[in-house]
């Protein structure tokens, strides 16, 4: 058996898959958001509603020029709206993800054996497209 056969990849996220540009810009407003709050988590303070607001304002920005840069940071609006997307998806999709532990539905991946909504089209868990069963074959 060689290296490859012995590591089981099977249901983990490809990390790699991700472009990394997206994350250059994420870190570039966020080291300039650091700069100006002195504090790397202060962000987890805001509500929801306000990082919504704050990416549509950056996306009429990018939509009336994609290559615009915000005012206040010189950083590109498409850079605050990955920024904006990626705290919304921490704060929220963590939030859903603890109510389905919280409130285990009947339906798993056959991948990884997350719990799944019957609708999703994808486990987020493990990124495969959703082929669930219904546990206790219910």
């Amino acid at each position: 058996m060689n290296g490859q056969e012995a590591k089981r990849d099977a249901g983990k996220l490809q990390i790699s898959l991700v472009p990394t540009q997206i994350i250059k810009e994420i870190a570039r407003v966020r080291m300039y958001g650091n700069a100006k709050y002195h504090d790397p988590d202060n962000w987890r303070e805001v509500e929801p509603q306000r990082y919504i607001d704050a990416l549509l304002r950056h996306t009429l920005e990018f939509v009336r020029n994609p290559y615009s840069v915000d005012d206040e940071s010189k950083l590109y609006h498409l850079s605050h709206m990955s920024c904006n997307v990626a705290f919304l998806c921490e704060m929220l999709l963590a939030d859903y993800q603890g109510l389905q532990t919280t409130y285990d539905t009947p339906y798993s991946c056959k991948h990884c054996m997350e719990h799944l909504v019957a609708d999703w089209s994808f486990c987020p868990e493990c990124g495969a497209p959703t082929e669930f069963y219904k546990e206790n074959n219910q």
